[in-house]
């Protein structure tokens, strides 16, 4: 739909604010469902994954799985192939429906998306093992083996490129669900910074409303116009054509002032959002629990024990096998490059601080020349690095080679057999050195709490471009919100940062 038409059709919405709350109603309703570009966005993720899931199931028809077996397994169960091959696509299909993986509210930003595609699959899977191994049912053990990664490679990797392109969009002020922002103005503020300063976030202020208080006119909040009180806000929301009022706590905002609000604005199709101010804590952590008459909101305290950091530490561990195996060719072909041009040893070996501060020392490409650690105190007042961090964008120390290393980061690459020696994570906080920790104050301290990773948060997030504090910020909000499959979109997005280069020096 144009933005012509939708204009049109929302303006059709306010002139019919006299009439009959019946008729009201049924404008609202298909305004709201005309002027949803969001669902345009759906159906592309509809078809990309049909595709993936199709393929993986044609590739798991044809790649039988008694072709791999010398002698056949006895089977109590017997699906013909393409009866099995239709159930299991329409099953994966129905699965990422039934666990919200098209919600509009975890599309375009965040790891919710991926995290219940992933989810949606894995349990369809399962299920499928089951059986396979209780019934002994042959044909099933196809699908797990080829159609599963296939296919849940292949979906996301859609969403993926979807997402990539609704960031483009989103860039040029398209695809944005405009929001009324009610608080004060100080919550106000934050809230612009966090959403107008983001394009990816999917969301622009377009009018502040405060609870109480005097409002001068032509009064703004970070450039918003203050457009009313709390008791205008109903009717400012469909005003200014908001897609969703988002209300922030105040003394004024209570809940009986929240559920009437809401149902101002239930005729409109406006979504109402309440804004929890809980800095840098992800939702695996977060739990609702319905009591009487109020929501609580349980906040898990971080733990750094326990069977997940197990399975942390094994993934780590085969992981850092399998690419150390996979990158082997590259790894000789860098050793060679850095013996063959410059004097001094391959690998350089340095001293850095772990988990719970123990020391280590941590294995590099050697990309400088000999005894450039010693020539750090003539170059310190040239200190282009972030708080306690000793960085130069054009050092004179490293070599030629060693400038290429950096760039893409080759130059990590031993700290492989860092991870597979346990002293590292695939994964995690960059691993500092002791005059690093030295200068540490406490809440920079819990970057100690787990071990240091080959990538992380700050690898992908802007490497040596951020400043100390957003550095500190990424390592710890990584730190206390940690997942496993968190960590294996970190490690994808490391294929792109490395690749750029951005922020490599």
């Amino acid at each position: 739909m144009s933005h012509d038409v939708e204009h049109d059709t929302r303006r059709g919405l306010r002139s019919l604010l006299g009439v009959s709350p019946a008729a009201r109603v049924r404008a609202a309703r298909a305004a709201f469902t005309d002027r949803d570009w969001q669902v345009a966005y759906r159906r592309r993720l509809l078809l990309t994954d049909t595709v993936a899931v199709a393929v993986a199931v044609l590739v798991a028809y044809f790649m039988r799985w008694e072709q791999f077996l010398s002698d056949p397994v006895r089977s109590n169960v017997h699906v013909p192939y393409v009866v099995l091959s239709v159930l299991i696509g329409v099953a994966w299909s129905v699965s990422l429906v039934a666990t919200r993986t098209r919600d509009p509210r975890v599309l375009g930003s965040g790891a919710t998306e991926y995290h219940r595609v992933f989810d949606a699959s894995w349990r369809l899977f399962a299920v499928l093992a089951v059986l396979a191994f209780l019934l002994r049912f042959q044909e099933a053990r196809g699908y797990l083996a080829f159609a599963f990664p296939i296919g849940l490679g292949g979906v996301l990797l859609g969403r993926y490129a979807w997402r990539q392109w609704l960031h483009r969009q989103r860039a040029h002020g398209l695809a944005r669900s405009a929001v009324l922002a009610i608080g004060h103005r100080e919550q106000a503020q934050r809230l612009i910074r966090d959403l107008n300063g983001r394009s990816e976030s999917g969301y622009r202020v377009v009018g502040v409303c405060v609870p109480s208080g005097r409002i001068e006119e032509g009064e703004t909040v970070s450039g918003i116009p203050v457009l009313g009180s709390l008791r205008d806000a109903g009717e400012v929301a469909a005003r200014v054509d908001a897609d969703i009022v988002a209300v922030s706590g105040s003394d004024a905002i209570t809940a009986d002032v929240v559920r009437r609000l809401g149902w101002e604005l239930e005729p409109y199709g406006v979504d109402l959002m309440l804004t929890a101010e809980l800095a840098d804590v992800a939702g695996p952590r977060i739990t609702i629990t319905p009591a009487e008459s109020v929501a609580l909101l349980h906040v898990d305290a971080p733990r750094f024990t326990g069977p997940r950091f197990v399975v942390k530490t094994a993934t780590d561990w085969f992981g850092a096998a399998l690419i150390t195996l996979v990158l082997l060719p590259v790894l000789v072909v860098v050793a060679l490059a850095v013996r063959l041009t410059s004097r001094g040893p391959v690998f350089y070996r340095q001293e850095r601080v772990g988990r719970n501060g123990r020391v280590f020392p941590m294995f590099k490409f050697r990309s400088m020349r000999t005894g450039a650690d010693r020539e750090i105190a003539a170059l310190v007042q040239q200190n282009d690095g972030a708080g306690p961090l000793f960085k130069m964008r054009d050092d004179p120390r490293v070599t030629r080679v060693g400038k290429v290393l950096r760039r893409y980061s080759l130059d990590e690459l031993p700290q492989l057999l860092n991870v597979l020696r346990g002293d590292m994570s695939l994964v995690g906080p960059r691993p500092p050195l002791q005059s690093e920790v030295q200068k540490y104050e406490m809440k920079v301290r819990r970057r100690l709490l787990v071990k240091p990773g080959l990538t992380g948060l700050w690898q992908v997030g802007g490497r040596s471009d951020l400043s100390w504090e957003e550095s500190v910020r990424l390592d710890v909000y990584y730190v206390e919100n940690w997942t496993l499959f968190g960590d294996f979109l970190i490690l994808a997005r490391t294929a792109r940062a490395v690749f750029g280069g951005h922020g490599a020096y």
